[in-house]
C-alpha cells in the first residue's frame, strides 16, 4: 500500500510539473520554467538542442513578439522506470496570438491577427533528484504545425471581459496573491496556555 500511495504522488508531482511548464511558457516566465527542468537537463526543442539557459533565451526571443499563448496539456501516460526514473510522454496542443509582419498587413483587416498553432507531444525523461521531480531530458515531438489569419484575433476594449496576458500583470496572478494571503490571515493561530 505504501508503494501505491507512493506511485500516485509521484504521479501528481510530475503533472505539476507538467503544468507549471506550461504556466511558465505561456505567462513568460522563465523562473517558473525553470524550475520544471534539472539545471544540467537537455531539450530538443523545434531549432532548439541544448541546456536550459540557451532554451530560455531562445524561448523569449521566439515569445517577444506575441500577444498571448497559450498551451493545453492532454493525455499524459507516465511509466516508471525505478523508484526515482520515469518516462512521460504528454500530449500537448499550443496557439499563440501575434501581429501581422510587414509583408502579411496588406491582405488583412485592422483586427486581425496571426495564429500559430502547433499540435505534438513531451518525451520526457523524468529524474527525482533531491526529492523533486523534473525533467532531465525532453524531446519535443510534433505532429503539426500550422500559421492562419485569426480574423478579428485583435483584443476587444470591452470592460465585461478578463483577456490574459503575458507576465505578472495576468489575472490569475493576482487572484493566487489574493487567496494566499487571504488564507495566511485565516491560518489558525498556535495558542499558548496562560
Amino acid at each position: 500500500m505504501n508503494e501505491a500511495l507512493q506511485r500516485l504522488t509521484d504521479r501528481a508531482e510530475i503533472q505539476d510539473s507538467l503544468c507549471r511548464y506550461a504556466r511558465g511558457v505561456d505567462r513568460g516566465d522563465w523562473d517558473l520554467v525553470r524550475s520544471t527542468y534539472h539545471p544540467d537537463a537537455y531539450d530538443q526543442h523545434g531549432d532548439y538542442r541544448g541546456g536550459i539557459g540557451g532554451l530560455i533565451e531562445w524561448l523569449d526571443k521566439r515569445f517577444a513578439n506575441v500577444d498571448n499563448s497559450m498551451h493545453f496539456l492532454g493525455n499524459c501516460l507516465i511509466e516508471f522506470a525505478g523508484p526515482d526514473h520515469a518516462f512521460v510522454e504528454t500530449y500537448f496542443v499550443s496557439r499563440r496570438l501575434r501581429p501581422p509582419t510587414d509583408i502579411e498587413r496588406p491582405a488583412l483587416q485592422p483586427s486581425d491577427q496571426m495564429c500559430r498553432e502547433a499540435w505534438g507531444r513531451y518525451a520526457d525523461q523524468f529524474e527525482r533528484r533531491h526529492g523533486e521531480w523534473r525533467v532531465a531530458h525532453r524531446v519535443v515531438v510534433l505532429e503539426t504545425s500550422s500559421t492562419s489569419v485569426a480574423l478579428g484575433g485583435v483584443r476587444s476594449s470591452a470592460a465585461s471581459t478578463t483577456w490574459g496576458s503575458r507576465g505578472g500583470a495576468d489575472p490569475s496572478y493576482s487572484s493566487r496573491d489574493e487567496l494566499f494571503a487571504k488564507a495566511a490571515v485565516l491560518a489558525p493561530r498556535p495558542t499558548h496556555p496562560a
